[in-house]
């Protein structure tokens, strides 16, 4: 049986509640390194979205929307953390009933807190509180409606990026989780491999926010107005945080302190380090000079590329995924701008969408035992598992697009999508908070 169908089946016993467990799911005991790692990398992800994403972001925006950017991200943050504890964990992460969403038996984490037993990828045991889990899982519920901010600065009116983000998680974040780690049938019966949240998180924010790119319009003035990056250096700093944060992102999901994550982690660096220095090279040879933007940007791509697979790999494949991310993701940016004439602000869907939805596809060559991945070569398939991956995927995007399209419009009803033009030119940080982030003397 594919190790990771196997993983998910474990998961089911490390998460329901004692009532519905066979008594032997039960230890008695937590092993405390791997408890340890678990908190641990919940704190590197925590620190991904703040202050990483928000410096990440508000350094490429211009600097009358600076505050705008870390308002509507911890915002963000806070009301889907409260959320995922109200109900998301356990639609998430309940017992599997269909298939579809978690059994509502965990409500405000009730029940949870007990130790369970499981395997990792490699079949050894696992022993760690589900608390520490749901706390780990918290984190990247927390994240990926984030990653959506940069499709919508300078524009967005902030009463509607929180309700829409809200429902955003629940609708379209806990669904996916369910299906691919909670389970569910993506995982159970596709077979689709996500290790870290290629699908789960990339995918469903990249897809997201390029719908949400669409329906809100074009900044005022795009493409005609040059729009530089206020503060490259505070863009650099972000993507330094983002870049040691990944570090807990793809290495808690290994859930133990062991082979696994370290190998998740090396191929983390590997692919962001190979994605950053090819976007230089791209960029070089395109427009002349290799700039801090593009080393960050780069990097960024190489991480969400990297990550549905960083588990499953070798550090070569890795290397590939870092080139492939820079290769593919460098020219959707024009694609979607250009072409499609969606302004997607920072790129969230060429960056983070496309990466993910590379790397996830990808993994199904570099899973192959031949090239070092982690699968069993008495049941690895090529074409079956490029199937699966191809059909997760596919079903994530077109239900990230069209949920989302369905939300943001719903949503709008209430609170509309954007603020004037007028608040527009004089930027969100006066017009819609009262603040300047630089007050100059």
């Amino acid at each position: 049986m594919n190790k990771w169908i196997a993983r998910s089946a474990a998961l089911g016993m490390l998460l329901a509640p004692v009532a519905a467990q066979a008594q032997e799911a039960l230890v008695d005991a937590a092993d405390s390194g791997d408890t340890a790692w678990i908190p641990v990398s919940s704190a590197f992800v925590l620190m991904m979205t703040m202050p990483g994403l928000t410096l990440f972001y508000g350094g490429l925006v211009r600097s009358k929307n600076f505050l705008s950017v870390c308002l509507q991200t911890g915002a963000i943050a806070a009301v889907v953390s409260l959320l995922w504890i109200f109900v998301g964990y356990t639609f998430a992460f309940g017992p599997v009933t269909n298939g579809w969403l978690g059994a509502g038996s965990n409500w405000m984490l009730n029940g949870i807190g007990n130790v369970r037993a499981g395997v990792d990828l490699s079949g050894n045991e696992l022993a760690i509180p589900e608390s520490a889990f749901a706390l780990f899982q918290l984190t990247f519920a927390a994240i990926t409606p984030a990653l959506m901010v940069g499709a919508w600065v300078d524009r967005a009116r902030f009463g509607w990026v929180v309700l829409f983000s809200a429902l955003w998680s629940l609708i379209v974040y806990v669904p996916v989780a369910h299906w691919v780690w909670g389970g569910g049938w993506m995982a159970s019966k596709l077979g689709t491999l996500d290790f870290a949240g290629g699908i789960v998180v990339h995918t469903t924010a990249g897809v997201s926010a390029l719908v949400t790119a669409a329906l809100l319009g074009k900044r005022t003035g795009f493409p005609k107005t040059l729009m530089l990056p206020h503060s490259p250096s505070l863009t650099m700093a972000g993507a330094a945080m983002l870049w040691v944060g990944w570090f807990g992102f793809n290495g808690g999901s290994a859930l133990a302190a062991n082979d696994d994550a370290a190998s998740a982690i090396i191929n983390t660096h590997v692919a962001a380090c190979a994605a950053a220095m090819m976007w230089l090279l791209i960029e070089r040879i395109k427009v002349g000079k290799p700039t801090s933007v593009g080393f960050a940007t780069g990097a960024i791509a190489g991480l969400a590329t990297v990550t549905p697979a960083a588990g499953f790999i070798s550090p070569g494949a890795a290397f590939i995924l870092g080139l492939a991310a820079a290769l593919v993701c460098f020219p959707m940016i024009a694609v979607v701008k250009n072409r499609f004439h969606i302004d997607d602000s920072l790129d969230v869907f060429a960056v983070h969408g496309v990466g993910g939805m590379t790397g996830s596809i990808l993994l199904a060559v570099f899973y192959n035992p031949a090239l070092g991945g982690t699968a069993d070569p008495a049941t690895y398939s090529l074409g079956g598992q490029l199937i699966a991956q191809v059909a997760g995927v596919g079903i994530t995007a077109i239900w990230s697009a069209i949920a989302s399209a369905i939300l943001a419009v719903a949503v709008g009803l209430a609170f509309p999508m954007r603020v004037s033009e007028d608040d527009e030119r004089e930027g969100l940080d006066l017009a819609s908070h009262g603040e300047r982030a630089w007050e100059m003397d």
